[in-house]
């Protein structure tokens, strides 16, 4: 059987806190080495009228240029345990994967694609793992960006921390698509019954930079990995 090419990708435009990306590139990079996957940084606007965060769905075009079975991105400022597992190893082609799960009726507005779902699944965009079966997963949006704003509703933790709707437009594109498109979908922690990997990622988004910082270099202490 030919081995399947697999690209790690992660979003960086307008030079992203490069504090933050030099603590967790080089774990992206050592993760990618691990999977025998390429390792790609989104770095140029696609999408000029869009939210910065949506520009990790140029994925949806890149995953053909680059000829993938599967894709797996992580948000910029992710930190990747050196342990962590080749999800990709443990899947068929027809499951979609992410680290957790929110209810679509706590953050969105719901539609008849969730209605006709029934699962309402709301998705946090950090982590993404799809094959090119499932390429829809990361499908860019098919209305206007009005639209879906005017259904998204962030959490009072997100509008105390100045998240605006707007912000969370790929997290609810994801959402939609898993809904639309009738999408299987696990999340990180469903693999392991041990519990043995757990605490392999971390990730937070409610936080100013320079607080990521530090909470990335005290992961780092308490996991004993070292750059």
């Amino acid at each position: 059987m030919p081995k399947e090419k697999k690209t790690v990708y992660t979003l960086c435009v307008d030079n992203y806190a490069p504090e933050i990306t030099e603590i967790t590139f080089p774990f992206m990079k050592r993760y990618a080495e691990k999977i025998e996957a390429d390792f790609h940084v989104i770095d140029t606007r696609k999408f000029p009228d869009m939210p910065n965060v949506y520009e990790k769905f140029q994925i949806y075009d890149l995953s053909v240029e680059h000829k993938n079975d599967w894709n797996i991105f992580f948000d910029a400022d992710a930190l990747i345990h050196p342990d962590f597992f080749d999800v990709t190893a443990c899947i068929n082609k027809d499951m979609t994967i992410s680290n957790g799960t929110d209810f679509v009726p706590h953050r969105f507005r719901p539609n008849e694609y969730f209605k006709r779902d029934g699962r309402y699944i709301g998705k946090g965009n950090w982590l993404a793992i799809f094959s090119d079966w499932c390429r829809d997963y990361y499908k860019p949006l098919d209305i206007p960006k009005e639209e879906a704003i005017a259904d998204i509703f962030p959490t009072v933790a997100e509008t105390n921390f100045g998240i605006s709707p707007c912000h969370l437009i790929d997290d609810y594109t994801v959402s939609r698509n898993i809904a639309r498109y009738g999408l299987k979908h696990m999340i990180v922690p469903d693999f392991d019954a041990t519990g043995l990997t757990k605490g392999l990622l971390a990730h937070q988004y409610l936080m100013p930079i320079e607080q990521k910082v530090v909470y990335l270099e005290k992961t780092l202490k308490e996991w004993k990995v070292s750059l």
